[in-house]
């Protein structure tokens, strides 16, 4: 059986060590290899070689008629001995589009990704909420699968990882893993989140806290006594409570500041870099539960946070901004990229050239 016709980009992306094929009718193949997007063929796709490209690998048909109907779908895909793809099939003005994200056959280690050593204290938590936040791109997923693969590897207990789609396949080493997909497995978050409180888990993985429900719910299980892990498209730790908090109608706030207050143990927040001389650095902010972290949550003294990192740094927390002022005195990323990437942005502008008249 031949290949299907994808595969031949994934590769050639895969050569040229990019992380994202972009797609579309009308356009020609497109790459974003070290934060960049290249023209990876110059080929233009039209709309019936895009059609037969898409629904080749796209199983079970019911998935292909689901994306004509609602002109949206997530899934995984993989090239066998290589790499997984966590595909994202769209429609745009030109017609139909569609991004795939490589997710490596191989988990990378805590110490293959040069993380925190704090991370590994994280994993020895018994209970309690555990996110780990950035932008899209930015790597949480791999930071994850790194988390669960140093649980497996030294600890016994049952862990559910749900998905949209399933990422990385970890197989069972000391833990019991059930991998769950949200459209296939469950019908949604929230349902399958109501499934795993009655499975007897240790660890609860939520790909992602998209919307009311699967948060309310999240916050539930860690209140129950499970370690949950879940991820959020936030750049630093105070914008992360607030966008939980704010998630919610104003009449619930205060009881979910409560909820909040009582089970959040840890938010890991990450940024990619683009480095000196090419390729990124993942810079991170490191909040840990401390004393005064949960009064801060409950009266909404979000601006405490920042003065909690700082007390704590010996214990392991950092902020975002001083990972990125070490990076810069470490010559490992520009004063420009300091500056984009900054929650402060004053404490780098008088780098800039531009910005110092």
């Amino acid at each position: 059986m031949p290949e299907p016709r994808i595969n031949a980009y994934l590769r050639k992306m895969l050569e040229m060590k990019g992380s994202d094929l972009h797609i579309a009718v009308g356009q020609p193949v497109k790459f974003r290899v070290h934060g960049n997007i290249i023209v990876g063929d110059e080929r233009v796709l039209d709309e019936k070689y895009m059609y037969d490209m898409l629904e080749e690998i796209c199983f079970p048909k019911t998935r292909w008629t689901q994306y004509l109907k609602t002109h949206d779908l997530d899934f995984a895909h993989e090239i066998a001995g290589l790499a997984r793809f966590r595909c994202n099939y769209l429609y745009n003005y030109t017609g139909m589009a569609a991004v795939l994200r490589q997710i490596p056959s191989k988990i990378l280690t805590l110490e293959d990704l040069h993380l925190p050593e704090v991370l590994k204290e994280i994993c020895e938590y018994k209970s309690g909420l555990v996110l780990v936040t950035g932008p899209t791109g930015s790597g949480k997923s791999t930071t994850l699968a790194a988390m669960i693969d140093y649980i497996n590897s030294r600890q016994c207990r049952h862990i559910i990882t749900i998905e949209d789609p399933v990422e990385f396949v970890h197989q069972n080493k000391m833990c019991t893993i059930v991998h769950r997909e949200v459209g296939i497995h469950s019908d949604s978050f929230p349902k399958a989140l109501r499934g795993a409180m009655r499975s007897d888990p240790d660890i609860v993985l939520i790909g992602e806290m998209r919307e009311l429900n699967t948060i309310r719910l999240g916050l539930t299980c860690a209140g129950m006594g499970m370690l949950v892990f879940a991820t959020l498209h936030t750049n630093n730790a105070p914008k992360t409570i607030d966008r939980i908090i704010d998630a919610f109608p104003a009449n619930e706030q205060s009881q979910i500041r409560t909820m909040l207050a009582e089970c959040l143990q840890a938010i890991v927040s990450q940024l990619l870099c683009r480095k000196v001389g090419g390729g990124r650095i993942a810079s991170h902010e490191i909040l840990l539960w401390a004393d005064g972290l949960p009064n801060s949550i409950r009266e909404g003294q979000i601006n405490n946070i920042r003065t909690i990192i700082e007390a704590n740094k010996g214990r392991g927390m950092q902020s975002m901004d001083g990972t990125l002022k070490t990076f810069l005195e470490s010559n490992l990323i520009t004063p420009e990229e300091a500056y984009m990437k900054a929650s402060d942005k004053k404490l780098f502008a008088h780098l800039l050239p531009e910005l110092r008249q």
